[in-house]
C-alpha cells in the first residue's frame, strides 16, 4: 500500500521485527531493537522513538543506576546512557543474568554488573536511579518481585524511579518508590515522548507538545 506511512512495534516484537526491514537506523542498530517502521519508496526503515522517550523521560544526574529487565525496552536505554554518561555504571537484574548479558553487553564493552532477582538488594544499593525495562507488574503480567520492592529502601534517599509500565499507570514499584520518599517517574512520560518522536517521523512536522496534558487525561481515563 503506497499511502501506508508505517506502524508502531511492542513487547514482544522489537527485536524480531528487525528480521523484516530494509534498512536499520543507526541509534536503533545501537539498540538492537525497534518500536517504529517507516515506508520509504517501498523501503521498511527502522528505528527507535523509545530512545527518545527513555531520553525524555529520566534526569540521569548521577551513578550508578540499575535496571530491570534486559528485552527490547532495556536495549533502548543504552545508546542514551552511552550519550548521556562519561562514566557508565549499570547494574541490570534480570531472571537470567547471562542471557541478560547476552543481550545488552555481550563483548563487556561497558562492563555493566548482571544480577538474578535473589541478588536485587545487593544491585540497588547505593543507586541514584531505577528503571523498570521489564514488563514486571503490566496488568495481565507477572507482579515486580518482592526481593526489587524490598530493594528500593536500599537506593540513596534522593533517588528517582521510572517504571516503564503504563497500564497499570500507578504500579506497585512506583507505589512503594513514593513510600520510600524516592521521585518517581511513570510509563506515560516515556510513552507520550517516544509518539511525539514517532509522529514527526509519520507525518513530516513535530507533534503538538501542546497537548500533552489533554492527551495524558486520555490516556487515563
Amino acid at each position: 500500500d503506497a499511502e501506508w506511512r508505517g506502524c508502531n512495534v511492542t513487547i514482544p516484537h522489537k527485536v524480531a521485527a528487525l528480521e523484516f526491514v530494509d534498512e536499520i537506523e543507526l541509534l536503533s542498530g545501537d539498540a538492537g531493537a525497534t518500536n517504529c517502521i517507516l515506508q520509504s519508496c517501498g523501503r521498511f526503515i527502522a528505528y527507535n522513538t523509545d530512545i527518545d522517550g527513555v531520553s525524555e523521560a529520566v534526569p540521569w544526574d548521577k551513578i550508578p543506576l540499575c535496571m530491570i529487565g534486559a528485552g527490547g525496552a532495556a536495549r533502548a536505554v543504552m545508546p542514551v546512557l552511552d550519550f548521556r554518561c562519561d562514566t557508565l555504571s549499570l547494574r541490570v537484574v534480570a531472571r537470567d543474568p547471562a542471557k541478560a548479558a547476552q543481550a545488552l553487553d555481550p563483548r563487556n564493552d561497558y562492563g555493566i554488573e548482571f544480577h538474578g532477582f535473589d541478588e536485587a538488594a545487593m544491585a540497588m544499593h547505593g543507586a541514584y536511579g531505577i528503571i523498570n525495562a521489564s514488563p514486571l507488574g503490566m496488568s495481565g503480567q507477572p507482579p515486580m518481585p518482592p526481593q526489587v520492592l524490598d530493594g528500593l529502601r536500599r537506593t540513596e534517599p534522593n533517588a528517582w524511579v521510572f517504571d516503564m509500565v503504563y497500564a497499570p499507570i500507578e504500579t506497585e514499584l512506583l507505589r512503594v518508590a513514593r513510600l520510600e520518599g524516592r521521585r518517581t517517574i511513570d510509563g506515560l512520560v516515556m510513552l507520550i515522548g517516544q509518539a511525539a518522536a514517532a509522529f514527526e517521523k509519520f507525518f513530516g512536522q513535530p507533534a503538538p507538545r501542546e497537548h500533552d496534558v489533554e492527551l495524558r487525561v486520555l490516556l487515563t481515563a
